[in-house]
Order: structure tokens, then C-alpha cells, then sequence
């Protein structure tokens, strides 16, 4: 029930996690949580991360415009935190399948969308998440036997998406 896609190419699993939401919105799928929409900021200008909540409108801004010579985390922790909530209130009202864009280093730490996640699974709802190489160990040291890879393309996911809410609709 919880299926994780790991990419290598920047912005690669965003894209592929917005690709498949985007289908499973199109059937009628009811989803919560968030897909990243990253918005160029032009050239030398780090781009602003955004996140879109499934189940409504709302976009909210994870990223905090540090300066030009920051190297810093540029993660915007109350934006975060925001958006988990918007997307939580999706669970309530008939998500079949909750999409979280990645599992980072705020879930690796138990923060971000981790609890949500959790909450999910108790649920008997599925969960779709994208790991990066760099939280890969944390991800599956946290979700031991329930974390099943998939394949880093839409029709895999999207076919391993529809399989999991028949099934947990069927449960």
C-alpha cells in the first residue's frame, strides 16, 4: 500500500508524480495530498517550489527566497507544514489514493508529510511518494516491509495506483 518511485534527473520525479495525480484526477479518483510544480525564476535566480493540494485549489509556496549567495536548505518548514495540512483535510473527505510529491529530509526527520503518511496507511488508503537517492535509506529504514519500488515511469505507476484502490476498495 505504499508504492515509491526513485529518479535520478532533476525534477524528474515531480514531473512523474504530477503526470500520474494528474490521470488518476482525470478518472474521477478522488486523491489527497500535494504535487511540486517548480516556477523558473529565470537565469541565476534559484526557482520557486510550489506546492499544488490535490483536493482543492490551493497552491502554497515551500520555497524562501534566501538571496543569490545562500547554499543554504531553502525549504520554507511552515509552508511545508501548511500544505500537509491542507492535504490531511483531504483524507477526510474520500481521498482513495494520498500523493505526496517526496519523501525528503523533513519526513526522513518524522516531520512533513511523514505523519500524514501514517495516517493514510492506518487508513487503508494507499500512499504514492517520490524518494530521492539521498533519503532513500532513511524511507525505507521508516517504512520496512510496506514500501514496494516502482517502476520510474506513468503507466507503471499510474497501473500500480488503480490496482492498489480497487483493492482497498474491495477490503
Amino acid at each position: 500500500m505504499l508504492g515509491y518511485v526513485t529518479g535520478q534527473a532533476s525534477g524528474s520525479l515531480d514531473r512523474l508524480i504530477r503526470e500520474v495525480a494528474q490521470q488518476l484526477r482525470t478518472q474521477g479518483i478522488p486523491l489527497a495530498g500535494a504535487v511540486q510544480i517548480n516556477v523558473d525564476r529565470g537565469e541565476g535566480a534559484k526557482c520557486h517550489m510550489d506546492l499544488h493540494v490535490l483536493t482543492g485549489t490551493e497552491v502554497v509556496r515551500i520555497s524562501q527566497n534566501l538571496g543569490p549567495l545562500s547554499s543554504g536548505c531553502r525549504l520554507d518548514p511552515a509552508g511545508l507544514e501548511r500544505a500537509v495540512g491542507l492535504a490531511g483535510a483531504g483524507l477526510g473527505q474520500g481521498a482513495r489514493l494520498l500523493v505526496v510529491n517526496k519523501f525528503g529530509k523533513q519526513e526522513a526527520e518524522g516531520r512533513g508529510f511523514r505523519p500524514l503518511i501514517a495516517e493514510a496507511l492506518a487508513r487503508g488508503i494507499p500512499v504514492l511518494t517520490g524518494v530521492n537517492a539521498g533519503n532513500l535509506a532513511a524511507f525505507l529504514h521508516w517504512a520496512e516491509d510496506l514500501a514496494q519500488p516502482l517502476p520510474c515511469d506513468a503507466a507503471g505507476v499510474l497501473g500500480w495506483c488503480q490496482a492498489q484502490i480497487a483493492e482497498a476498495s474491495a477490503a
